[in-house]
C-alpha cells in the first residue's frame, strides 16, 4: 500500500497551510527598510513620478524650483530626515504616513501627514506653509507615503509621531562649556566654527538654519536627534554628550517664530489641484 503522502506532498501540504494561517511569504527585501531605503519600485505612471518628484525636494528643498519660494533658509528636508527620510532612526520617514491622520498637542487638533510637512516649513525651515493640494504638499506626502508602503496603519491618538520616531533621552539637562568643546572638536569641521554650515554640513544656528520654533530648538529633542544621527555615519556620541551639544547649540541666536509671518496669504491655505472642469 503507497504511503498516503510521499514528501513532495508533505512539503506542498505544509506551504499550503503555512500560507493560510500567516499569508504569503515576503522576504526582507519587500519590506522598505533601511538598507532597501528607495529602491523598492515605483508605481506606474504619473503616481510614480510624483512620488520621484516628492524625492527631489526633500533632497533639495532650499533650491528646488518647486519649494524653494516657501524655505526661510538653507535647510533641506534631508537635514534632519537623514537619507532623504531612509535612515532607520534619524526622523526617519520609513512607516510614518501609517501613524496618520494623528492628534498634535501643538497644534490641538487632528492633523494630517500633509499637515505635518507643511508646517516644518514654517519652523524648521523658518518658511511659508505651502498651501494644502499643492503639487509640492503632494508630491512630498506621496513620497513619504510610499516609504510605508505595505505597513499596517496604526493613527497615533497620543502625538503626531510614526513608529520608527527618536525615542527621548533618559536625562534632559546639558552643560554649555562642555558642548562648546564638544562642537569644536566633533562637528565644527562640517557645522562651521561659528554654525554657519559649509558644504559637508547645514547651518545649526543663526538666520539659516531653523527657528526657535522648531521642535530642534528644544534641548532635549536636539540632544535625542544627535545621538542617533551624529556624527554623520559614525553615532558615537554619549547621551550626556549630546545634551551638552545640544545646550551649546541652542545657546546661540536663531530667528523668532511668529505664526503670522509663516502662513499662507489670505485664501491660498488649499488650492484645488484638479485640471478637470
Amino acid at each position: 500500500m503507497e504511503p498516503m503522502f510521499d514528501n513532495k506532498r508533505l512539503l506542498w501540504l505544509l506551504a499550503l497551510v503555512a500560507a493560510f494561517l500567516f499569508g504569503p511569504y515576503r522576504s526582507p527585501a519587500d519590506e522598505p527598510n533601511a538598507s532597501q531605503g528607495t529602491e523598492r519600485k515605483l508605481p506606474p505612471g504619473e503616481l510614480g513620478r510624483l512620488v520621484q518628484l516628492g524625492r527631489e525636494i526633500v533632497e533639495n528643498t532650499h533650491d528646488h524650483p518647486l519649494s524653494k519660494e516657501f524655505v526661510g533658509n538653507s535647510l533641506d528636508c534631508t537635514s534632519c530626515h537623514l537619507d532623504a527620510g531612509t535612515h532607520p532612526e534619524a526622523a526617519s520617514f520609513l512607516g510614518v504616513a501609517t501613524a496618520y491622520p494623528a492628534w498634535s498637542p501643538r497644534e490641538k487638533r487632528v492633523i494630517t501627514l500633509q499637515d505635518r510637512a507643511l508646517n516644518c516649513f514654517m519652523r524648521s525651515q523658518n518658511g511659508t506653509r505651502p498651501p494644502v493640494g499643492s503639487q509640492v504638499a503632494v508630491a512630498i506626502t506621496a513620497y513619504i507615503t510610499w516609504l510605508s508602503t505595505d505597513q499596517p496603519i496604526r493613527m497615533n491618538p497620543d502625538k503626531p509621531l510614526g513608529p520608527n520616531h527618536v525615542p527621548p533621552l533618559e536625562q534632559t539637562t546639558g552643560d554649555i562649556d562642555r558642548g562648546k568643546t564638544l562642537y569644536e572638536d566633533n562637528c565644527a569641521y562640517c557645522h562651521g566654527d561659528n554654525g554657519e554650515g559649509s558644504d559637508d554640513g547645514p547651518p545649526v544656528w543663526g538666520d539659516e538654519s531653523y527657528n526657535d520654533g522648531a521642535g530642534l530648538s528644544r534641548v532635549p529633542k536636539l540632544a535625542s536627534w544627535l545621538k542617533v544621527a551624529m556624527p554623520l555615519d559614525d553615532t558615537t556620541l554619549t547621551s550626556q554628550e549630546a545634551l551638552d551639544i545640544a545646550a551649546y547649540v541652542n545657546s546661540h541666536s536663531r530667528p523668532k517664530f511668529r505664526l503670522q509671518d509663516h502662513l499662507p496669504e489670505e485664501g491660498k491655505a488649499g488650492v484645488y489641484n484638479g485640471d478637470g472642469r
